[in-house]
């Protein structure tokens, strides 16, 4: 059992790689976005700063009856700013689960193509170049957090995935 967080920027492919390391883990994901759109809320277009909260409060109230039930927890944000994956550790430790921090790195240049090309595809909503803009000044770093760091050209490598699991699995065992 362990509560895993993803952070990094949006279109790094936190999802991409949530989805894949929570069914790799047998755990469960939890998505703020998805959360979002359950309360009506498109965080692509910018959502206040409240709303956020609640949308927090009903993650970590999912998150503590998941890792009650000894369930593994990957929770899909952008886990910006730092009060954020501070208040995921709080969350682990409460429930005696490990905590470990998946930092999805992605280049501005690679950012900038995957939202043109999602905005010519429209996979996903949109996120407005200024909710990206904002967002990514106002992104703070873990470099700090020992964490483990993914490369966004491999959020769907299956070996990149193993290697995750293997790592969390070892955090857990601690």
């Amino acid at each position: 059992m362990a509560l895993v967080l993803t952070c990094g920027l949006s279109f790094s492919g936190k999802s991409t790689f949530a989805a894949g390391l929570s069914s790799a883990l047998g755990g469960e994901l939890l998505s703020l976005d998805q959360i979002n759109e359950e309360r009506g809320l498109h965080g692509g277009q910018g959502i206040p700063p409240e709303e956020w909260s609640t949308t927090n409060r009903i993650a970590h109230e999912r998150a503590r009856a998941l890792l009650a039930a000894d369930r593994p927890v990957v929770v899909d944000d952008t886990g910006s700013p730092r009060f954020i994956r501070d208040e995921w550790r709080a969350t682990a430790s409460a429930a005696g689960a490990p905590f470990v921090l998946v930092w999805v790195q992605v280049s501005p240049e690679l950012q900038r193509q995957r939202v043109l090309a999602n905005r010519a595809e429209q996979v996903r909503p949109d996120v407005t170049d200024a909710v990206l803009e904002e967002h990514g000044a106002s992104f703070e770093s873990p470099v700090e957090e020992n964490p483990l760091v993914i490369d966004a050209t491999a959020t769907s490598n299956p070996a990149t995935i193993a290697a995750t699991v293997e790592a969390i699995n070892t955090a857990a065992v601690r």
